[in-house]
């Protein structure tokens, strides 16, 4: 804790939880700002500081270090430093989403992390199965004849235990799976924005959710090479004088946005909107870098979406009404 003259009150170690907190800070007067870094487990901290009438502040990690960098770097020194630019207005700061893009967020997150577990199972059948010469049908696996010729496959009884636990396993994932997408439908038909984004080739009402949870609030940025930049799809520059060297993107901002994003770019290059723009960039530059380019086109294209949306949502100002004569 710092005064307005830059002197400090207190610098010390506080443990995690409400109580303690508030008996740091709980005299102080409403308003006051309160800064900290972007780290693991944070949420209950800001919604602590907003319910007691704190002014919160996110702090952008690698800007700040790369403004406040010191030889001698621990707890006391990094919070000191933290107060400090507060208290000059220089604090790099990073946008707090309200609670429920926090929770959209944490909703279809947790639905990739549980297909990914999927895939992961999915996989170690395939290992077994191929590890005893047996090559996969042309069904597949996961319908209906592809399971009874799983279940025919003359495997050791230790494997075949294995088969059917990982099978039990992804039939319990599936079951989570189908009701988070029924809950994401239903979500996607209640924001008019999911219709906007999905004219776009590659989008769907799912990608679009995740444009929309981690994007927030489109207004924050002034054109969209902004948030292209935020989403870490624009190349590094280093330059001096007139010559300039770009390198590869930044991989700054949302990793889900990017990898949404480059998803989506693997339908939209395909389309006759971006085919050719994807060709041309292939052909100089290869493959993955067009496909890099086509994921930060749809991103500009979504934030022209995005505003217009706002703005056409946005209420107009009343028109002057003409005297009577």
């Amino acid at each position: 804790m710092i005064d307005q003259d830059g002197q400090v009150l207190a610098n010390r170690n506080v443990p995690n939880g409400a109580e303690p907190i508030l008996k740091v800070i709980g005299g102080l007067p409403l308003g006051t700002p309160a800064a900290f870094e972007a780290c693991y487990g944070t949420s209950w901290l800001v919604e602590l500081l907003e319910d007691y009438g704190f002014a919160p502040h996110l702090v952008h990690p690698s800007r700040c270090k790369a403004i406040a960098s010191a030889r001698l770097k621990n707890d006391k020194v990094d919070a000191a430093i933290l107060g400090q630019l507060l208290r000059a207005d220089l604090l790099p700061e990073a946008w707090i989403a309200p609670p429920p893009v926090r929770a959209l967020r944490a909703l279809l997150r947790h639905r990739v992390y549980l297909v990914r577990l999927r895939t992961r199972l999915r996989n170690r059948i395939h290992a077994i199965v191929a590890d005893y010469g047996y090559d996969r049908p042309a069904g597949g696996y996961w319908t209906g004849p592809g399971r009874a010729w799983l279940a025919s496959l003359q495997l050791p009884a230790v494997f075949r235990e294995l088969v059917e636990d990982y099978l039990g396993l992804i039939d319990a994932l599936q079951q989570r799976i189908d009701r988070l997408d029924w809950e994401i439908r239903q979500r996607a038909r209640s924001d008019p924005r999911v219709t906007v984004l999905t004219q776009l080739p590659g989008v769907g009402p799912f990608t679009a959710l995740v444009i929309l949870a981690e994007v927030g609030d489109v207004s924050r940025f002034a054109s969209a090479r902004q948030l292209a930049s935020w989403a870490g799809l624009t190349p590094t520059v280093r330059g001096s004088d007139r010559v300039a060297h770009y390198g590869h993107i930044s991989k700054q901002g949302s990793v889900w946005l990017r990898w949404v994003l480059c998803e989506a770019a693997q339908t939209a290059k395909r389309s006759p909107q971006f085919a050719a723009t994807f060709q041309r960039i292939a052909t100089r530059r290869g493959k993955k870098i067009a496909t890099t380019a086509i994921a930060r086109k749809l991103l500009t294209h979504a934030w022209h979406l995005l505003t217009k949306t706002d703005q056409a949502a946005a209420p107009q100002p009343a028109a002057p009404q003409t005297a009577a004569r």
